[in-house]
This record gives structure tokens, sequence and C-alpha cells, in this order.
């Protein structure tokens, strides 16, 4: 692992980028690149933001985000497991930051960059650390003549030396200085330096404190701000306003009050003075320095209402594009009724549903940073319109960590907006993300919020809505008569309102209690309608998951061909639609349908695949249920002491996540396969703790299992 440090401007990104493009054929398996934004105005990026989009980089599908951190880490450093990546951490605020991104397999590289020495990875993490300072002079000159040669007629030697020390020396700013000189061939360096010496005394003159490399800079800026046409300065200052850490060329039309074809050209004008960086045929960003001088520059020559209209032009434009791409992502999710946008507005539009997946990818950052600007300047119904319309994007890809950020700060704003509909939909909205991401005590709190608001406000499709989320809550928690109960309600208010799309949806799910109740043969008839309509609709997923669902049932009521035969079809749709969660957790009911028929090779073969996505995806759940299913299928082949370890491996996983009901069930098969390997005791006290522990649960089929333990 390799730290550079030094001070801001200094060329630590530049020296760490061109490094790694010139060794990148060491590096078979690629390079990964993270700005962790440490310093400047905005706020510094999550780790467990960085290990989800490296994540998709590595391959791994959209779903192997989960919120609690480590699991994610856990998931980064399986996928680079035989890889020979270098990994770049650009701008590191601090360790704990970077510790959870750095590989523990021997071919990797880490390079962390930041402004601080950050002793504690050269302790612990036995980084290595490089600390540039300025350029000497001569470097600093012959900077300077790079990039002027071929414009200007041979200035004075000292008149350059003395533009490099104007410059402190420092790379950012001699860069943007020879850019200005470069500019200006027929003017006297004399003359160039005159205007940024009088550009220093007037910032000493209006500047208060701040840090000693802000200083030694901003004349430096001052005096290319002041050489761009008036336009194309006032584009400039207006990217200050911007929340997020880069924007696109549309998002700066939006802000500026212009069209895009104009925008493009004054942005344009200012890259060419190095005042922006352009990364991407449409995408700039400013460096942190330049963001805060511009802000500067806004509050200096704009008025206040000037610039919250431009903000609030390019918050309402995020919101309404956002919400095109729910359009394309979530059509059936209802839509908020949205703030007028502005006449002239720039429109987006998605022909497909990559296409709106790529936008929203590319604006992730910025869509969380405009519900936290909307919030705190003022506009709330702004804030919790966004974060009510990301929500349904949330959904489909799960970014637990912006998911619950954006919904805590819309609920707020909703509250101070006095609009309790919209609470509704964000305590509801928390209560899907902390119910998704295995907070369910969480969950439960918001569901139960949200409930109260939706029948306070007697609005019938939104309490169906909460009351099938709040079911599917209490099926996770296996508390099953609630569950049943919130569903019988869903279904029953969807069944009055003839909503043909929710109601057999809430009727599958209604299946499962049945199932889980030990009812299969109630199950059957739901689930076969339910196929049936998901079918006529197109829905794969849900199609997919009725299937296993119904694979299940048939398993317990001991039709084995039957159940075979809808697993390897759940299985297939998986693989069809690209869903390694779906296929992950539908191999199970294939792997219990194959050894239950006596087809143990096959068995193992399911079983295997199945933890090995589940470990790529991060779930330890269903993969200690792929162990629990491994251990049996062992069991059947005569192999104990492989049983028994997949049993324990199992178990603790379960203990580990305080899954009672699961850990219940995996200690009985333990207990099994300890008494074929002639561990008496133990199997006695694996049974003695699975009775304790089905003590919680009243429900039929856990009191037959603890019947069957008793009477052994």
């Amino acid at each position: 692992m390799l730290l550079v440090t030094g001070t801001a401007g200094v060329g630590k990104t530049s020296l760490v980028l061109h490094w790694s493009h010139a060794v990148r054929d060491r590096f078979p398996d690629g390079q990964l690149y993270a700005e962790l934004h440490g310093y400047g105005p905005h706020a510094p990026v999550r780790y467990e933001r960085v290990l989800e989009g490296f994540l998709r980089v590595l391959g791994a599908p959209a779903d192997a985000v989960h919120a609690e951190g480590e699991h994610m880490a856990a998931a980064f450093r399986s996928w680079l497991a035989d890889r020979r990546l270098l990994i770049v951490l650009d701008n590191a605020a601090g360790a704990s930051q970077v510790r959870p991104l750095l590989p523990a397999t021997p071919g990797c590289l880490a390079i962390v960059t930041s402004r601080h020495r950050l002793p504690g990875l050269t302790i612990r993490e036995a980084a290595r650390r490089l600390t540039l300072d300025v350029l000497d002079q001569d470097g600093s000159v012959a900077l300077l003549h790079s990039v002027t040669q071929g414009y200007r007629c041979e200035d004075d030697p000292a008149q350059v030396a003395e533009l490099a020390s104007l410059c402190a020396r420092l790379p950012l700013a001699l860069r943007i200085a020879a850019e200005r000189a470069a500019g200006r061939p027929l003017m006297h360096l004399a003359d160039l330096i005159g205007e940024l010496r009088d550009e220093s005394g007037r910032w000493e003159v209006l500047s208060a404190d701040g840090d000693e490399e802000s200083e030694a800079v901003r004349p430096v800026f001052t005096w290319s701000y002041r050489a761009l046409p008036p336009d194309a300065s006032r584009l400039f200052r207006l990217l200050g306003l911007h929340p997020g850490p880069d924007f696109s060329d549309t998002a700066a039309a939006a802000l500026a009050g212009v069209d895009v074809r104009t925008t493009r050209r004054l942005l344009d004008v200012v890259a060419a003075a190095h005042m922006v960086d352009q990364t991407a045929p449409d995408r700039f960003r400013l460096h942190d320095l330049l963001h805060a001088y511009a802000a500067d520059r806004a509050r200096l020559e704009q008025t206040p209402q000037e610039c919250h209209n431009a903000l609030r032009t390019l918050l309402t434009w995020y919101l309404h594009t956002a919400d095109a791409v729910r359009a394309r992502l979530a059509p059936r999710e209802p839509r908020v009724e949205l703030v007028p946008a502005e006449a002239g507005l720039p429109e987006m539009w998605f022909a497909d549903e990559a296409r709106a997946m790529q936008w929203y990818e590319a604006e992730r950052d910025n869509l969380v940073a405009a519900v936290r600007t909307a919030a705190s300047g003022g506009l709330d119904r702004i804030a919790w319109q966004l974060a009510v319309v990301l929500r349904a994007i949330y959904m489909t890809n799960n970014p637990f960590q912006d998911w619950l950020a954006t919904s805590r700060i819309g609920l707020e704003a909703a509250r101070r907006d006095g609009d309790r509909g919209a609470e509704a939909e964000l305590e509801e909205s928390l209560g899907m993300a902390y119910a998704q991401s295995q907070c369910l005590a969480a969950a439960a709190e918001h569901y139960g919020a949200a409930l109260a608001l939706r029948r306070d406000l007697r609005d019938a499709f939104g309490e169906a809505l909460t009351l099938n989320g709040l079911g599917l809550l209490e099926l996770r928690r296996r508390n099953l008569a609630q569950a049943q109960a919130a569903f019988e309600d869903s279904r029953a208010l969807f069944a009055a309102l003839d909503d043909a799309f929710w109601e057999p949806r809430v009727a599958v799910n209604l299946a499962q209690v049945e199932l889980e109740l030990g009812h299969p043969a109630r199950a059957l008839g739901p689930l076969f309608r339910g196929i049936e309509v998901f079918r006529t609709h197109g829905d794969r997923h849900a199609e997919g998951n009725a299937l296993r669902l119904l694979a299940a049932a048939e398993l317990d009521s001991g039709d084995t061909d039957a159940a075979l035969t809808h697993a390897e079809q759940a299985v297939a749709i998986a693989t069809e639609i690209r869903s390694a969660a779906a296929e992950g957790y539908w191999l199970l009911a294939l792997g219990d349908a194959q050894r239950t028929i006596g087809r143990p090779a096959r068995a193992l073969a399911s079983y295997r695949r199945a933890p090995v996505l589940q470990e790529q995806l991060g779930d330890r759940a269903r993969r200690a249920a792929a162990w629990d299913g491994l251990g049996q299928t062992h069991l059947r082949l005569g192999s104990v002491r492989e049983a028994v370890e997949c049993h324990r491996r199992a178990v603790a996983a379960y203990r580990d996540l305080d899954q009672t009901w699961e850990t219940a069930r995996t200690l009985v098969h333990l207990a099994d396969a300890l008494d074929r390997a002639d561990t008496p005791q133990e199997a006695t006290d694996a049974r003695a703790e699975a009775c304790d522990l089905l003590r919680a649960f009243t429900d039929p089929r856990a009191v037959r299992l603890r019947e069957s333990i008793v009477q052994q």
C-alpha cells in the first residue's frame, strides 16, 4: 500500500493517475478509482458507497448491497481473490474512510492520496508514505514553459520565475496562470505579473481567515476569472452553487437558465482556462478549491434571491428528471404531483430502462446532495418530493445508505411542510429500507407510523400498500398470525378498489404464510392463480418467486415430481432475467426438491452454487440456508463429517444474525448429523437448545417440530 500526501493543488492526483496509466500492464484485471471527497464543500463519501460502486464495476449484481458495510467489505474481498488490481483511493479524509476499501489479496495494490499524513495507515497497515511538496523553482518554471511554449516569444527568465513565485509554486495555480499567459501572447509578461499582483492585494483586503493553500491560489483564480467573458464568468460562479461533486452540461444549463448548446460553449471557454475539468463528453467537475472560489464569487456578485432562484431551478430539474427515471424503472409506483418546472427547463426523456439507469448512476451522489440542499435551503417540498421519487428507484437496486439518508431528510422536510400524506410515504419508505436491510425493529416502528397516518387520512390504497409491507415484515420476523392478518386486510382493500395488479401479489404473500403455518394444500390454489396472472402481465420475477413457493408447497404435500418441475422453472427464469439474487435463493428450492426425490448429486450442485452467489451478494442468511441444505445432502450420501461441518457453519451464521427460527431448525439437522457421527451428548445438547428456542413460537409447524424433538 502506498500513501501519497501533500497540500491541496500540489499534484497528488495527477501524479498517481499518470503512474497508474504507465503501469497498467502490471494489473491485468484492471484498476478501480474512487474520489473520496475528503476535503471541500461536499461531505466525505462513505466507504459503503465506494464499496457498492466497486462491486458493480467488478461485475457483482446490482443487489449486492447491504446496510452493514462489513458485509459489503466481505463481498468485496471475495471478488478480489486471485485478481491483480490497482485501487486508487483519492482525497481521503481519514484512515477509517479507507480501511474497509483496502484489499487483502497480495496481487492487489492500493494507493491512497490525502492532505493529511494519516499515521494510522502507516502504523497499522504498513503503508509507505510519499510526501509531495510544491515544485522547486526550476520545476515551476519548466511547467510554465511547457504550457506557453509555441504561444509566446522568449520571456524574461526573471519574470517567469517571479510568476512562479506568485503562484506559490503549486501546480494547480501554475497551470492556470500559464494558460492565461498563453492566451495573451502579445502582452508583456511584466504586465501580466502586475495584474496578478493587483489581484493578490485585492484578495488580501477582501478575504477573511482561510487555509494556507486556498489563500495561495485565490489571486491566480481571480486573475483568470476576470479574463473570462461575462456570460462564461456568470456560469462559473453559478457552478459554485451546485451541491454535488460533479455535474452534467444539462444540469449546468438548468442552473444557469440558458439552453444546453449555449452552456456547452460556455463550459468549453471555462475549461480552456483550466477553471473546470471535463471528465466525460457531457460531464465536468470543479477542483474543491475552485468550487469554494466559485461559491464566493456567486455570493459577492449575485443577489441572495438570484442564488436562491438558480438553486431552486436546478433542484426542480433534478426532481423532474428523477421522476422520468422512476416512470421507466417503476411505472406502477404511485406518482407524486410535483412542484411545477420553470419554463424552458431542459427536459430529459429516457428511451428504455438501461438509459434511465445510466442517468441515475451518473447522478446518484448529486441526487442525495440535492435532497440535503433542498432541505437546508428552505425548499422542503422539493426535498420530500425528491425523496419519495427516489424511493421508487432505490427499490430496484437497494442502495441502503442513500435510501435511508434521503428518506430521513425527506420525512423531516414533509413535517415542516405540513404534508401528512408525504409523511406517510416516507415513513413507509424507511420501513421498507430497514426491512430489506434486516433492521426489523426499526422497520416495524416506521411501518406502524405509516399505517396510522394512512388511516387518519382515509387513504385506502396507501393503507393497503402499507399493510402488505407490514405483512412482509412480520413474515420475516415469523410473527405468522400478524403477517396473515395484515395480508388479509391488505387484500380486502385492494379487492374493494378493484386493483387487479396488487391483489394477486398479496394473495401470493398470504399463500406463503399458509406454507409457513404448515398448510401447504391451502397455498396451492392462490399460487397457481398468481402464476397465471403474472404470466399475463409479463412479470417474470413475480412468476419465478411464485413458482419457488409452489415447489415448496408441493414438496410439503408429497408431490415431489411437480415440485422438481416448478423449481427448475423458477431457476430458469432467474437465469433468464439475470438476477443473481433470485437464482441464489431459488436454487435452494431446487436443491430441496432434488434431495427429496433422491438425486443427491444434483442437489449438491445446486446447494454449492447457491452459497457462491450469496457470498458475492453478501447475503449471509441465504448462504446459511444453502449450508444447511448441503449438510442434509451430505448426510444422505453418508458423508457425516462434511454434514456436521456444514450444519455448524449454518448454525453459527443464524446465531450471528439473531434468526431464532432458522437457528432452531438447523440445530435439529445438526443433531441428526451428530447422531450419525456417534457423538450422542452433543446431539442431545443441540436438540435441547433447539427445543428452548422453539418455545418462542406457537404456530403449528413450530409446535410439531418441538413435539418431535421431545419424543426423541
